[in-house]
């Protein structure tokens, strides 16, 4: 090791990255499987021999074999034999993948004495029909309720296995406003009035109701807000009923209003401008408030947000109307489009709301030219944080000049993205490893180009994040590896 080579000060982080860095020798793979510092993340390398498997399931610890449940390149042999595994958890982990488990494994499991087995495999969507069917009588009903919100398009019979449950969450999960998957399931015909006339499914079933005079006049009598705002979404609603809906006592029942093709457009904004006036000035509920209180306080603090992030199919459908629309969850909507002309796209590109601004770049990447890309990544700030998604994703692509250019910007955001460019010379790629900024650090670790000396400092690096990227490096010699195998007794 480099004299001036210093020494970690998250070990157990720049070990982690050791232990998926992808051009760590075989030999000292198996030195890592003695590591008991971290989660067992050596399992999870795509690399590992049949022996070495072997060798892991041997030394029995609980966060290898974890990993090595998780491990999507397990051959069949193993996870049928961890199946049996007396740890639960591990058990658990098989089912992640279970699209290419085998099915004897998954037969093991479908019975397992752990609920938390059976619960993911209720909620796996790559369960085995048959299998998957056999929950549905399971004994636990969280399972069974598990099953009814996770799989809305399961055999009728089990669907009515499940509306029909005598536990009330069971019924409700399989009769939701909410379900995991899409598309939502229709109940049967013939067990709607019984779903209507239960309070636990009764919300989940209004969408499906024949609105005869009766039914219209109890559902929108009915104590419930979520009942009123299902009702507001019903295609049949007469007007008559639209417009008092509109005025609801529950902001979120306004919602629903406002986001119907068919409201006039003064109603829409005058539901606009009441929700937000309402929200404003809605007191903060008494400690001693009941939960139902509590909770129609909270849906109208929430129901601003909620406007601002409706998705409106129909304006999807048919978004030119919409693209200078006042309300920012219509041109999100608008942006949404993959039918818009480069103009329209353009404007929507430079709208002044950053949700609708990276919804238009993520729906037509291949239409947002460098400036523009360099526009909208410079202005991102996150301020939504329902745009957390951007940050995950590398959406937008830059030429290596302007890459290049990024390297001495004032943004760091900017700065992060030089080393996206393979070919980023060696000095550039030196300046950003002695970036103030961990995130630039953490991008520039991996480098190709980033010289020697530059790594190992990143090795001993403040950050956790920025040391466990510079222990991944596939650029990091042999000599240092086995350096730091050394230093941390293995």
């Amino acid at each position: 090791m480099d004299a001036d080579a210093l020494t970690p000060v998250h070990l157990d982080k720049v070990m982690d990255g050791l232990a998926m860095n992808s051009a760590l020798p075989a030999s000292m793979v198996r030195r890592l499987f003695a590591w008991r510092r971290g989660t067992g993340k050596v399992a999870k390398r795509p690399d590992l021999t049949e022996d070495m498997i072997a060798e892991i399931i041997a030394i029995d610890d609980h966060w290898l074999l974890h990993s090595l449940a998780l491990n999507n390149r397990l051959p069949d042999q193993f996870r049928i034999r961890l199946a049996t595994h007396r740890d639960g958890a591990v058990r658990a982990a098989l089912v992640v993948h279970a699209a290419t488990a085998p099915r004897e494994m998954l037969e093991q499991l479908i019975e397992d004495p752990d609920p938390r087995v059976r619960e993911y495999l209720a909620q796996g969507p790559h369960t085995p029909p048959d299998l998957r069917a056999r929950l549905a009588a399971d004994s636990d009903p969280e399972i069974r309720a598990a099953l009814a919100k996770h799989w809305p398009q399961a055999p009728e019979a089990v669907r009515r296995i499940l509306l029909t449950d005598p536990e009330a969450k069971v019924r409700a999960a399989a009769c939701s406003t909410y379900y995991a998957r899409l598309p939502h399931p229709i109940p049967p015909s013939d067990l709607l009035p019984a779903l209507l006339a239960d309070p636990v499914t009764r919300a989940g079933a209004v969408i499906h109701a024949v609105l005869d005079a009766d039914t219209l006049q109890r559902l929108a009598a009915d104590p419930d807000s979520e009942v009123r705002a299902e009702l507001a979404r019903h295609p049949d609603l007469p007007p008559p009923a639209r417009e008092a809906l509109a005025v609801d006592p529950a902001l979120s029942v306004r919602v629903k209003v406002f986001a119907r093709p068919d409201t006039p457009e003064h109603v829409r904004a005058q539901i606009h401008a009441s929700v937000h006036e309402l929200s404003r000035s809605t007191a903060d509920p008494d400690p001693d408030a009941d939960d139902e209180t509590v909770l129609q306080w909270f849906q109208n603090e929430f129901a601003p947000t909620e406007l601002r992030i409706l998705r409106l199919p129909w304006v999807t459908a048919d978004p030119l109307p919409h693209i200078d629309s006042p309300y920012v969850s219509f041109r999100v909507s608008a942006a949404a489009s993959k039918a818009l002309p480069a103009n329209a796209v353009a404007r929507l590109l430079d709208d002044e709301e950053e949700m609708v601004r990276l919804t238009m770049a993520y729906t037509a990447p291949h239409l947002v030219d460098p400036a523009t890309a360099e526009n909208i990544e410079r202005r991102y700030r996150r301020r939504d944080k329902f745009t957390f998604w951007w940050d995950k994703e590398e959406v937008l692509t830059f030429p290596p000049a302007a890459l290049r250019c990024f390297a001495t910007d004032p943004e760091p955001r900017l700065r992060s993205f030089a080393p996206r460019d393979p070919d980023l010379p060696s000095e550039l790629a030196e300046k950003l490893a002695a970036d103030p900024e961990d995130r630039v650090r953490r991008a520039v670790a991996p480098h190709r180009n980033l010289p020697l000396q530059s790594l190992l400092r990143l090795l001993a690096d403040p950050s956790e994040r920025v040391a466990e990227a510079a222990g991944a490096s596939p650029f990091l010699p042999g000599e240092h590896m086995e350096w730091l195998l050394n230093r941390a007794g293995l």
